[in-house]
């Protein structure tokens, strides 16, 4: 008979799962290792300009928005490409549509920056 283990237990499961995830993540698409380096000079600008708390919450928003996008992202491509490894219209727009949303966050992303440090640089 097989025991069911406790919600606790799944969750902390989960939770390992979603780390080595992120791991993965980090360590092989270099679109998201641009992203995290991004990030980090980001924080590293908000220490240095020291930014409200308002604006540090907006700009960790900004770019866990960014980056979890791009892992969904990644995720839409590998479930694609197993789906249908040869090259296909709809696979395409798929990917290209999953692409379009990282895009759209990485301009709302960069538009916050300005507002954050343009008036602080200039």
């Amino acid at each position: 008979m097989e025991t069911k283990d406790s919600f606790l237990v799944n969750r902390i499961k989960s939770v390992g799962f979603a780390f080595k995830g992120a791991v993965l993540l980090l360590k092989t698409e270099a679109s998201i290792k641009i992203q995290f380096t991004i990030g980090l000079l980001m924080t590293v600008a908000g220490f240095y300009y020291q930014i409200s708390n308002a604006e540090w919450m907006i700009q960790l928003l900004a770019i866990g928005l960014v980056m979890s996008i791009e892992g969904l992202n990644t995720a839409i491509e590998e479930v694609a490409n197993f789906i249908h490894p040869e090259q296909h219209v709809k696979i395409g727009l798929i990917k290209d549509l999953a692409a379009g949303a990282v895009f759209i966050a990485s301009i709302f992303a960069m538009v916050i920056g300005g507002i954050i440090y343009l008036p602080k640089i200039f």
